[in-house]
């Protein structure tokens, strides 16, 4: 059955005041094909629109709509995409899906590869899914920016990290990209001895030539877990390490900087808590292009509270009364310092932090947003926790209650006896979240309806 079939209609909608019918399968717009959501959605845009349907007997029909242009003509499809989400077809030595536990939902152990959700949702991509007909839909629909899963720009590397032979090919798709205009934002997960060093050196300067269509580049470090029996054997960046490779792309950025106006190459955060170094001030990350990769993100984080506690008056603070926070390790230091931030406007305010320890996954694993109810539970119970406990909201499934490992905030509530917030990565939210005060609803981080998930691994 077509994934174009359309399932409902809102009301008062274009498509409703047009007389289309549930039921019915949307074919073409002003005579293009329409496949999946990227037709769709490009080819709505305009305020006049001739649809051509096929009705449930198979008799075609045609209607015209007219709507502002932009506006949504209000079509409900069995999936979001209009299709089925691609899987990944790499088997990536650095995998995260692959050092899941066993046992744990089915959507946590699917892997998207898929230009459409890097197009809709920010995913990263590492184009060997593209046939040819696709990159060229791209380039005339002009897609972009769109997310790239580089890694490294060697061929040959690329092919064994990725573990697929059309891996290498990616670069000279890159270049076509760029040379279409083509903006993209690139991600490269360093694997200490495999792709660092001089291959990434290569990798940047590389990407570098493909700017400014190549907008931006983060480096972040790999994740290892305990569960990599029978995986290619990894390890994670010791403090030496992450401080070598931090002067490497600091020294890259600020050549490009001095000659290009932007620095174009970040490493993510958890390198500098790793190598143990203070984060570089807000205007060092520019736009934040990267911010959903963890770069830049406790910095703004930081600067976003300061701001909010120069609006929030003492007396606020003191009636917030007692609250915890929990997080990963990795960034627990950082929250303490918020809390001593607001300690020093109000010496009364009353704020614990606690950093979570990773047992479902391995102590290796330092960020928030793969704690899981369980740890929380063990390791917070029985500890003052005050009127309320405030979590990361990227700890949760999106949209939802529930952590990674099933756990719900029921149970932890529960089993704590105190209030959960989940609180968005926003400074403003955060300090509102310490008052007491109600939070909004973090950002969805799919897209609706999907039956994957998608999880930010950042502090």
């Amino acid at each position: 059955m077509s994934m174009t079939v359309i399932q409902s209609i809102d009301r008062h909608s274009p498509a409703e005041r047009a007389g289309l019918r549930p039921g019915e399968t949307l074919t073409h717009v002003d005579g293009h094909p329409i496949v999946d959501v990227l037709d769709y959605k490009f080819y709505t845009y305009d305020p006049r629109l001739e649809l051509t349907l096929r009705q449930p007997d198979g008799k075609s029909r045609t209607v015209r709509v007219r709507k502002r242009e932009g506006e949504n003509l209000g079509l409900n499809f069995e999936s979001y995409l209009m299709d089925r989400a691609r899987s990944c077809a790499n088997n990536c030595i650095f995998c995260f899906v692959d050092q899941m536990p066993p046992g744990m939902r089915k959507s946590l152990y699917f892997k998207d590869d898929d230009a459409r959700l890097s197009f809709l949702m920010g995913n990263y991509l590492t184009l060997t899914n593209l046939s040819q007909r696709e990159i060229q839909r791209i380039i005339d629909l002009r897609i972009s920016p769109i997310n790239i899963s580089v890694h490294t720009t060697d061929p040959v590397l690329r092919v064994e990290m990725l573990k697929n032979r059309r891996a290498g090919e990616a670069i000279d798709t890159m270049r076509r990209l760029a040379q279409n205009k083509i903006i993209m934002n690139c991600q490269i997960v360093s694997c200490p001895g495999i792709n660092d060093g001089p291959q990434l050196h290569r990798t940047l300067t590389d990407l570098a030539e493909m700017a400014p269509a190549v907008n931006s580049i983060s480096v972040v470090p790999v994740g290892v877990t305990k569960y990599r029996e029978g995986l290619y054997p990894l390890r994670p960046y010791t403090r030496e390490e992450a401080a070598a490779l931090l002067d490497q792309v600091e020294a890259f950025a600020q050549r490009h900087l001095e000659e290009h106006g932007t620095r174009l190459v970040w490493c993510s955060d958890e390198f500098y808590l790793l190598a143990g170094r203070p984060l570089p001030p807000e205007d060092y990350f520019e736009e934040f292009t990267q911010l959903d990769n963890g770069v830049g993100m406790l910095r703004l984080l930081s600067c976003e509270f300061e701001r909010a506690l120069r609006l929030v008056e003492p007396e606020d603070l003191m009636r917030a009364g007692a609250f915890s926070m929990a997080t990963g390790v990795s960034a627990a230091p950082f929250l303490q310092q918020l809390v001593d931030m607001a300690r020093k406007k109000c010496d009364k305010i009353e704020g614990y932090v606690y950093s979570i320890q990773n047992r479902f996954f391995g102590e290796t694993i330092t960020v928030a947003g793969l704690v899981t109810g369980g740890d929380l539970i063990a390791q917070l119970r029985g500890r003052p926790l005050g009127e309320r406990l405030l979590i990361p909201a990227n700890m949760l499934r999106s949209g939802e209650r529930v952590f990674l490992d099933d756990v719900s905030v029921d149970d932890v509530e529960r089993e704590l006896g105190v209030p959960v917030t989940a609180v968005p990565q926003d400074g403003y939210e955060l300090l509102d979240a310490m008052c007491g005060l109600e939070v909004s609803p973090d950002r969805p981080l799919h897209a609706p309806g999907e039956d994957t998930e998608y999880y930010q691994y950042n502090p």
